[in-house]
């Protein structure tokens, strides 16, 4: 699809998409409403560019589908791995950093900084060269993926890590990701490392070593605690450990529980990772393993069915009875959304309303928004 990104019509139409999208019946339609009015007015091309590439509009697609969910942000990060590229990058960058259109997630204190003492008083930077493997980690949503490779190696003073895992598909299936990292050790308290200054997103995490030994064996490890910020998440964080060997040797863990212990982290909360890294299913066994996936589905949503006529049953509460009360709700959250809205952001709504089948016509099969749902 050529995309006329000089032509107002367009662009309207496309942020006309997006906002519908985002437009949920829910506590936060304020919120999301003004976040609709930030795009429109002020990342008007990313956008556009962003509705017309097929991946970065199933990106958009996906964050729908974490709304209101008890893990919101580690939803949405998901989203982001699975349907990352450029596009998805330029329209990030300008929503998230240079406009604001998204707010911070606030620091809710997860992660803290670490009691110096628990820290090792003295590491060699040298000693994290060569190859090492995550074989286990804390938080699911950054430190537990398959087939966690990282290499590093010293360049002018500073770590430089050339890291790659992969990212598991809907369809059983693997992506492969890559990224480049740079680490500055801190020279009066070398078991912590600083990895500043990077310009997507403004993101910096800092390393503290918990623990680690280094004797040229196949138990060597090093014990990572982090914590981070970016533009839209501050205080996000984890642990995990680097080893030689592709799986997590038994007998480190003793040592790995006192110095998770010293974090207040439980290593038996660690998830194992999988660096097994072995070939991709074949596209039967993909087709396969989805379908069995969807038969149990089906089977789940029958009998949750069957439990919820049976608790209406009991009730003694009828179908139209709560379709009547979930109507008369929707209408009043709609007028409250209404009186707390700006004249701006009115004539923003009623800019809103667009025909699914006019849609549909405009964009055609490009947007893959309906699998996703």
């Amino acid at each position: 699809m050529v995309v006329a990104l000089k032509d107002w019509s367009y662009v309207k139409v496309a942020g006309i998409l997006a906002c519908i999208l985002m437009l949920v019946p829910s506590a936060n339609a304020v919120d999301a409403l003004k976040t609709c009015t930030c795009l429109l007015k002020e990342c008007r091309i990313e956008l556009a560019k962003c509705l017309s590439n097929p991946s970065c509009a199933a990106n958009i697609a996906c964050l729908q589908t974490c709304n209101n969910r008890p893990d919101e942000t580690e939803c949405q990060i998901k989203c982001g791995d699975l349907f990352e590229n450029k596009v998805v990058d330029e329209f990030n960058e300008c929503a998230v950093s240079r406009k604001k259109c998204v707010p911070t997630k606030s620091d809710v204190g997860d992660f803290p900084v670490p009691n110096p003492d628990v820290i090792v008083k003295s590491f060699n930077i040298a000693d994290f060269d060569g190859k090492w493997f995550i074989t286990s980690g804390l938080n699911p949503t950054f430190d537990t993926f398959d087939c966690q490779l990282h290499e590093f190696h010293i360049e002018s003073n500073k770590l430089i890590g050339n890291l790659s895992w992969r990212i598991n598909t809907p369809d059983a299936g693997f992506l492969t990701r890559t990224a480049v990292q740079r680490f500055v050790q801190d020279p009066s308290n070398p078991g912590i490392f600083y990895n500043h200054d990077n310009e997507y997103l403004n993101y910096q995490d800092d390393w503290f070593i918990l623990s680690s030994k280094i004797e040229n064996r196949a138990d060597d490890y090093i014990f990572v605690y982090y914590r981070g910020r970016n533009d839209a998440w501050d205080g996000y964080g984890g642990a995990f450990v680097y080893t030689r060997s592709a799986v997590l040797p038994e007998s480190i863990i003793p040592e790995l529980e006192k110095a998770a212990k010293n974090v207040g982290r439980d290593f038996r909360q660690f998830i194992k990772t999988n660096n097994s890294c072995g070939p991709e299913p074949s596209l039967v066994e993909r087709i396969e393993k989805k379908v069995e996936e969807g038969e149990e589905t089906i089977v789940r949503e029958v009998e949750e069915l069957e439990e919820e006529v049976e608790k209406v049953g009991k009730t003694e509460l009828n179908l139209f009875q709560k379709l009547t009360e979930g109507l008369k709700i929707l209408q009043e959250d709609e007028e409250n959304i209404l009186r707390s809205l700006s004249k701006e952001e009115m004539e923003i709504l009623d800019g809103l309303k667009m025909e699914a089948a006019e849609v549909e016509k405009l964009f055609g099969g490009s947007l893959p928004i309906r699998k996703l749902r």
